[in-house]
């Protein structure tokens, strides 16, 4: 293994953050949920998103340990569970990234009306896959500037939607009525975009991924959390507030909406077109930065766990001169084009593709967390006596507390993806999931016997 560098700094880690985790495809998911979406947020902000964030800086800044998640929950349960958690880690990522590329390379579209066949965009979708990979072979000191630019090009973006919003509906009516009755969340048809928004609520882990690579972990990363979710949670709320007192809610359209909904805020503008493609840059270089960010951690995960031969070793192959994990961001490139090219082949149009993608590599998204949190309650146990700079306020209780509303919240969401209210159980998407698990098992106990023939 190739000896790190230190380069990321706090400001690093939570542009990172936000850059991971905010993202405009999160946005109008939910808002096309309705007004009690707004109501979904602050709910689930204070039973999941604070008492996650707690977790993942107590176990950063305790554990600052290469490989970030893997490395928790190997220590807290020993290899095979820790590279179960990794793999689905990783290959949600391989997953994810076709779809928010779909969504990008159609707002291009959209944005420039270059009129692209459904054809095209999955191609040029595939390029942006191959240009992700390249910046993770990169070093980190290059590499870290793309979601640390994202970062603050997404918080402009936000500040636009936002700023767009309040000048249109300044001279208009709401296009969604925002009262006590339509701001009840509902346990309808709304609880299917609950899991939307705990997916919107993950990833302050992710940079814990290179805890060699930071200055100063024990300080650093509680600080970075504790930024970053204030950051995204605002930026969220108020943005989705923005987007429904705008646009009615059946009118809001994952894919390409945005790039019309921008010109709907500032068509009175003589500027307008100026400000409508400045955003939509905005919003293309943001769908970049996030999936820059995510493979970023979810590869050095995977490194991790071939290192210690718990995942192929092909996943472990880093560049002699700085560290980078290649081995892990070829086999993701490869892995994703070929989740694009065959979700493609079922798709309709790139909305379709976006949605069965997101929805497939939701529940492998979510299920590491739940391996996560029962690694963070393992070690206050196992581990009780290590020195912690940062620890889960107000005793153990508190923290079985903050872990049990984590759990219920994950297999929530969990559940709610596979099993749609009012239409039954999402078959596609079980036998997916199922099939990726296994498909893990079986690279999982390649890796040993090779380990114990070496």
């Amino acid at each position: 293994m190739s000896e790190h560098q230190k380069t990321l700094r706090q400001r690093d880690l939570v542009l990172f953050t936000v850059s991971a985790i905010l993202l405009p495809d999160t946005l109008a998911l939910v808002a096309s949920a309705g007004v009690s979406s707004i109501t979904w947020w602050l709910v689930l902000a204070i039973l999941f998103l604070v008492p996650f964030g707690l977790i993942a800086a107590e176990l950063g800044c305790t554990y600052p340990e290469q490989g970030g998640i893997y490395a928790w929950v190997r220590d807290a349960f020993e290899g095979r569970w820790a590279s179960r958690v990794t793999w689905c880690y990783w290959i949600n990522v391989a997953l994810w990234l076709p779809s928010i590329y779909v969504l990008g390379i159609g707002i291009l579209n959209q944005l420039f009306n270059l009129g692209l066949g459904l054809e095209v965009q999955i191609a040029m979708a595939a390029a942006v896959i191959w240009l992700t990979v390249g910046v993770n072979i990169v070093t980190l000191s290059v590499g870290k500037w793309v979601p640390n630019i994202g970062g603050i090009v997404k918080a402009v973006l936000f500040l636009g939607i936002i700023y767009g919003a309040w000048r249109y509906i300044s001279g208009h009516e709401l296009a969604n009525p925002i009262n006590a009755k339509t701001l009840t969340p509902s346990w309808g048809e709304g609880l299917q975009y609950v899991p939307a928004i705990i997916y919107g609520m993950l990833g302050f882990e992710l940079v814990s991924a290179g805890a060699d690579e930071m200055r100063n972990p024990e300080r650093d990363v509680p600080r970075a959390i504790a930024y970053s979710g204030a950051v995204v949670l605002i930026l969220y709320v108020i943005g989705t507030v923005a987007v429904l007192a705008a646009v009615p809610v059946d009118e809001i359209d994952l894919v390409e909406g945005l790039v019309d909904t921008l010109r709907l805020f500032f068509a009175d503008l003589s500027s307008a077109n100026a400000i409508v493609l400045f955003l939509g840059c905005a919003t293309l270089f943001s769908v970049f930065a996030s999936g820059v960010a995510w493979a970023l951690g979810g590869n050095r995960a995977a490194a991790e766990a071939a290192h210690e031969g718990e995942l192929p070793r092909w996943f472990g192959i880093e560049a002699r001169s700085n560290g980078t994990p290649i081995g892990a961001a070829v086999a993701l490139g490869v892995a994703s084009t070929i989740a694009l090219i065959s979700f493609s082949l079922l798709a309709g149009d790139n909305q379709d593709l976006f949605l069965s993608l997101f929805a497939f590599s939701g529940v492998l998204f979510l299920l590491p967390y739940v391996g996560m949190v029962l690694a963070f309650l393992r070690m206050r146990t196992k581990d009780g006596n290590r020195h912690r700079p940062f620890r889960v306020p107000g005793g153990s209780n508190v923290a079985v507390l903050c872990s049990c509303l984590c759990i219920g919240a994950l297999l929530m969401a969990i559940f709610l993806f596979m099993y749609v209210p009012g239409e039954g159980p999402a078959w596609p998407i079980i036998g997916g999931v199922a099939l990726m698990l296994v498909l893990g098992e079986v690279l999982i106990r390649f890796a040993e016997r090779a380990r114990l023939s070496a």
